[in-house]
């Protein structure tokens, strides 16, 4: 094991300039990858514990105010999050008297006003549904990028590094296999480089995005519930309450 790792140490400096270049652009690929799947996989995971447990907290309390307190206390949440902005836009509508009716009010003007009251809440949760979204998908395109990339970094790496090789036994007019196999292997040193970055890439990526999609589905499901109980209790006349 020993001889292999200071084999492979061996192959690297040996390497040319533009192998070696390619090789450093590869780690700094990797090592990027490797701290943005480790951030998203942490942030995804307390976003899903902590969704989970608003949600069932929310449904339980079935009391705004209440679930008010406990969503600011969640800030990994992207359901709570998005509740907050949802009560705060209620709030003002009912500070401007815009929710409120009374069972006199005239049905065209109140069914105007509700419309408006509704609008409103309704644009601001989509408006925060789409922050949550862009915020969950930060930093996961690269992790495509480097998928789709580094594959053809690391073969250029190698075909340049092969093409030195073919260039070095024209020089030397021998192409014995003692000749030629270390200039190969060391050329496809950057093939398994520009693998080993892409792989972890793809996995991760599929995954995170399979997880976003399944946090954006429960947003506009928790956003669809929302409205339904702002329009059946709350944006209501109060002689039609039953």
């Amino acid at each position: 094991m020993a001889s292999q790792h200071l084999d492979l140490i061996h192959m690297i400096s040996n390497a040319g300039l533009v192998v070696q270049l390619v090789l450093i652009i590869l780690v700094l690929f990797s090592i990027s990858s490797w701290a943005i799947i480790l951030i998203k996989f942490m942030y995804i995971r307390r976003a899903f514990r902590q969704s989970e447990y608003f949600t069932d907290y929310f449904w339980k309390s079935r009391d705004f105010s209440d679930a008010y307190v406990k969503a600011k206390e969640l800030e990994g949440s992207p359901i709570a999050r998005i509740f907050r902005i949802g009560y705060v836009e209620l709030k003002k509508l009912g500070q401007s008297g815009v929710s409120m009716a009374s069972q006199d009010s005239d049905s065209d003007e109140f069914s105007i006003t509700r419309f408006a009251g509704t609008d409103n809440v309704k644009r601001a949760l989509r408006q925060a549904i789409n922050t949550e979204i862009s915020r969950l998908s930060q930093m996961v395109p690269f992790l495509a990028t480097t998928g789709n990339t580094t594959p053809f970094i690391g073969l250029f790496g190698t075909v340049w590094g092969i093409m030195n090789s073919f260039h070095g036994i024209g020089l030397k007019g021998s192409a014995t296999l003692a000749v030629v196999a270390p200039g190969i292997s060391e050329a496809l040193v950057a093939t398994a480089a520009g693998l080993a970055a892409a792989i972890p890439a793809v996995i991760a990526f599929n995954y995170f995005t399979q997880k976003i999609r399944t946090i954006e589905t429960e947003l506009y499901s928790f956003s669809t519930d929302f409205l339904n109980i702002v329009e059946r209790d709350i944006l209501r006349p109060k002689g039609n309450k039953k």
